[in-house]
Parts: C-alpha cells; structure tokens; sequence
C-alpha cells in the first residue's frame, strides 16, 4: 500500500495558513474522496478541508490549534490506490522534533526564533508553534515574556489570537535606568530615584454582580483588526441625504412580481450597491488600496457587504465586478451571499479581494453611522434608515412642502489619500443616482 500526504489547500487570495479547529476523522478511520477530514479557521472564514483521496487515515500531522501553512502536508492515509506517490523520508519533512543537538533552553526566544522549521520550547518546557516564535521574534519578546502569555489552545498552548490579544494590551517595556555620572559637585539633598515599575492592573473579581466571559475568536479577530484600521487610517466622515421616494414607490410596484418570477425578495441594499458602482466610475480614485506610500487603483468594483451574523459578529461578503453586473445580478449575489454568511457556508473567496464597502446601519432603526473603513480599503459606506420626513421641493411654481423618504448616507475615508473634496462629491454622486433612479427600470 502506498502513503499518501494530504495537503493544505489554498483557501483564497492572500490566506497562507490556517489552524485547525477539529478532526472529523480518527486515526484508523477509512475516509473517501470529498469526505470532511478537519475543519479549519483562517484569519477570514472557518470552512471545511475535504480527502482528496481513498484511504486509511495513518496519522496526524497536527493537532487541534496548530497553524498549518498553504501547502503543507498535514496528514498521512494509507491507500490502496495505484500510482500514488509513496512518502517519502516523512520523517524528515514532517516529525517537528528538534535534532538531537538543541540550543539550551536559557538562551533567548530571538536565537531560538531564526530555527523556522523546528518548534521550540521555553524554559517552561512550553510548546510553541513556528508561527507564534516568528512572532515573538518580530515583536521583540522575550523568552520569559512568551511563558508568561495565557494559552487558550490545547493543554495550554499559545495560539496566533493569544498573541495578537497579548500584543494589544501589551506594554512598552520599561526603559533601563541608566547610571548616574559623578558630577563634580554631587546634590545629595535630590538623590536620585529609579523609576519604579508600572503596577499591573488589579485582575477584575466576579462579586455575582457582573458576568465575565471570554471573546469568541471572531470576536478577537474583529477587534484586532478594527483597532489596526483605526491605528493606520486618518478616518473623517462625510454625510448627505438621499430622497429615496422614486426608489420606494418602485420597490412597493414590483416587490412581489419579482419574488414570485425569482424566488427571492429584491432590497433596498443591491439598488444602493449599483449606484455606488457608477459613482466609483466617475470617481476611480476612491476605489483604492494602500500599501505603505503606494496607492493600488483597483479596475474591478468589489463591494464589500457587511453582514450582521446570528451569534453578534460580523463578516463582510464581496460582490465581485459589480460594474458588469445589473441590477438582478446584483440581487442575486447580495441574496446569496446574505444568505450563506448566516448559515455559515462562506468559502474563502467569498470575503476576499474587496475595493470598497457598505453597511446597511438603517436595517437596525438607525439614522446614519460612521463606520471603520476595511483596511486596506480607504472608504465604507453606511446607510441610514429610510424615513418619511416633510422636505420642501422646489418647483416650476414655486417651493412646496412635501412628503418624502429620506435616507442619510455617511462615507468614512482615508484622508491619507481622500482629501474631503473628493470624499464628499463621491458620496453626493451616490445620493444622486439614488434620486435620479428610473421608476420604469424593468427588472
């Protein structure tokens, strides 16, 4: 019988690892092809890796919450399948135990950090990932530091979300006290004092009057990369307000002839996401990313959906070329994509490669938002609730007051590269295809 590696597989653009959450499979059991052998979570989406062979699962590469890179093998079936290619010097490859002759386990987590392919252990006798020791090493931490770091992975173990959580909460270490020169008239009345060391903060006791619970890991991941877009972004918010009637009126006329012809409803959402797909032609330079002193000026329009999960998190579906697409294509895809966020059918691909984004804040009763833009984006829209309010409309005879449905638009950039003029008139150009909109459009 021959071995068979089963490798990571590539899980979308700019995905290079993964760490695996569980194992379907024990070691023993005969899996097929397609068959769910682990499942896993990337920085952007949990899925499911299938076998892409028949065969006896032989051992496990891994274990739950160790991080698994793009290409790597990380497990072994034995299969009767001709033409396999047999494993060869596994032992080599893939058994992680140090060679016989290892630095001591006193000397600093920087030495260690420069062995990539070999896990280390602390003076703790603490495992520790490649991944995690890479991260140490750029962050400057210690080997002391490291053993001190609470580990929610398995029997303790420090995953890549203890550490971006360590990492933002971490302090700056304390500057080391530098000796005083012998001056020839010392002042003994002002002796000199070290600093004393910054007081960890009290840990918070549970009286029964407030719960304490952990963050999930999205939850985690969320925050890290909110708090990053604030830290990187020069975030200034610009507002205008749409009158949405023609929008509505038409809405209410063909609603139900659409549902009944499509199977699916048609929102206000897929309408929003077309007209800032044209006001992105007229103004390309708002479709961009930034990379350093680079700016990428994107040619396709992907819009980004944020989308409110059942559990309270969040995650932010794309809509890909949506300047090739129409109106019902547009429906189709936000309908989809709405639909699989919340069961939990994402595939990787399906929240990456975004230009630009929209968050419907109306959908929870609100006027208008200032959202955080989606790094490496550098603008989100949110959209308010639509609201009948009177308005005044000017006319060939005169201004009238009137009855209309109103909706605030906000649009959070990157005033790094999107001074206000253009922020503004973008967002007025989206409010403006909004008002113009056809109320004989046919769909």
């Amino acid at each position: 019988m021959a071995k068979v590696e089963l490798i990571m597989p590539k899980m979308g653009e700019s995905v290079s690892e993964a760490t695996i959450i569980g194992w379907t499979k024990e070691v023993g059991d005969i899996i097929e092809v397609d068959e769910t052998i682990i499942e896993i979570a990337t920085d952007k989406v949990d899925s499911e890796v299938p076998s892409t062979h028949n065969g006896k699962l032989v051992e496990k590469l891994f274990q739950e919450d160790d991080v698994v890179q793009v290409g790597q093998p990380f497990a072994i079936l034995e299969s009767e399948e001709e033409g396999e290619d047999t494993v060869s010097n596994s032992q080599e490859t893939i058994d992680p135990t140090p060679e016989p002759e290892q630095p001591k386990v006193e000397e600093n987590i920087t030495t260690q950090a420069n062995i990539d392919t070999k896990p280390i252990k602390s003076s703790k006798d603490r495992f520790y990932s490649p991944l995690v020791k890479s991260m140490a090493k750029s962050e400057g931490i210690t080997a002391n530091e490291l053993d001190s770091i609470n580990g929610t992975g398995k029997e303790g173990r420090v995953t890549k979300t203890d550490m971006l959580s360590y990492l933002e909460t971490r302090k700056e270490p304390t500057a080391p006290v530098i000796e005083e020169q012998k001056v020839d008239t010392p002042i003994k009345e002002v002796p000199v004092q070290k600093p004393s060391p910054t007081p960890s903060p009290a840990p918070i006791q549970n009286t029964g009057d407030t719960e304490i619970i952990e963050m999930d890991r999205m939850r985690k991941l969320i925050s890290a990369h909110m708090t990053m877009s604030k830290q990187t972004s020069a975030h200034i918010t610009s507002f205008v307000e749409a009158d949405m009637t023609n929008i509505v009126n038409w809405r209410n006329k063909i609603k139900e002839d659409f549902k009944q012809r499509e199977g699916q409803n048609i929102t206000f959402t897929p309408i929003i996401i077309e007209a800032m797909a044209k006001a992105v032609k007229d103004f390309p330079m708002i479709n961009v990313s930034v990379n350093g002193t680079e700016i990428h000026i994107h040619k396709n329009v992907n819009v980004g959906m944020a989308t409110a999960l059942p559990d309270g998190n969040l995650i932010v579906p794309v809509i890909k070329k949506c300047q090739e697409k129409n109106l019902v294509g547009i429906t189709k895809s936000v309908n989809d994509l709405a639909t699989r966020a919340r069961a939990g059918k994402l595939d990787p691909d399906d929240i990456q490669g975004g230009t630009i984004t929209m968050t419907n804040v109306g959908s929870f009763g609100n006027l208008m938002g200032t959202p955080i833009i989606n790094q490496p984006q550098v603008a989100i829209m949110a959209c308010g609730i639509i609201k009948k309010k009177p308005v005044v409309l000017e006319t060939e005879v005169g201004d009238v007051i009137a009855i209309r449905h109103m909706m605030f638009l906000s649009l959070s950039y990157d005033h790094r590269v999107v001074d206000g003029a253009l922020g503004g008139q973008f967002v007025r150009r989206v409010a403006d295809y909004l008002e113009k909109f056809d109320k004989n459009t046919i769909v």
